[in-house]
């Protein structure tokens, strides 16, 4: 900051405030805080479940680990909405959302800021499933069904802790993690 700069207390004394009374106003100050306040990132992905509890796991184009189904929230869109629409565009296939399994904070890794991780159960499918697959190629390699030991050689080790926590059945009803394991409060 050079010394011709204002400080945060001036341009806050300087700003007009807008008037709290009226809808204009109250529009006005929700939009400085959406301007201000933190953003977080949100990933939405899902368990996809053979019959006999293999899980689908994406091999990707863009890093070594495999990875669950989903993606990125776009602004304005659910979690749940998110994880259907990025199974579509990835794999060109259809689910259902069943419920959620775990919210996940993720802490800084590999570069990425910290994010909200929403995993959602995808249901169980025929063995045949993923046979119908049609993948878009700048981001996705191949799909598998993974078992317990492949998935742990396979993916990051975050999404192994959480899905060795919740969705191998770990867990009753929705879990909230932090760094894919059960928040410490000692």
């Amino acid at each position: 900051m050079t010394s011709d700069e204002p400080t945060e207390e001036q341009v806050k004394a300087s700003a007009t405030r807008p008037n709290l009374a009226t809808e204009a106003g109250r529009l006005a100050f929700i939009k400085v805080l959406n301007a201000r306040l933190p953003k977080k990132r949100l990933i939405a992905q899902g368990v996809l479940r053979t019959d006999g509890d293999r899980i689908a796991l994406c091999e990707l184009t863009y890093k070594q680990d495999w990875d669950l189904p989903g993606g990125i929230v776009d602004p304005g869109e659910s979690p749940a909405t998110c994880v259907v629409r990025e199974v579509k565009e990835e794999l060109g296939l259809d689910v259902t959302v069943r419920g959620l399994l775990a919210v996940n904070w993720l802490p800084p890794y590999r570069g990425w800021d910290d994010a909200l991780l929403c995993l959602f159960d995808l249901g169980h499918v025929p063995e045949d499933f993923l046979d119908a697959a049609a993948l878009q190629p700048r981001e996705i390699r191949a799909v598998h069904w993974a078992d317990a030991a492949t998935l742990a050689e396979r993916v990051a080790p975050y999404t192994a802790r959480m899905v060795a926590e919740v969705a191998m059945g770990a867990a009753d009803g929705t879990a909230y993690l932090e760094n894919s394991g059960p928040r410490d409060d000692t």
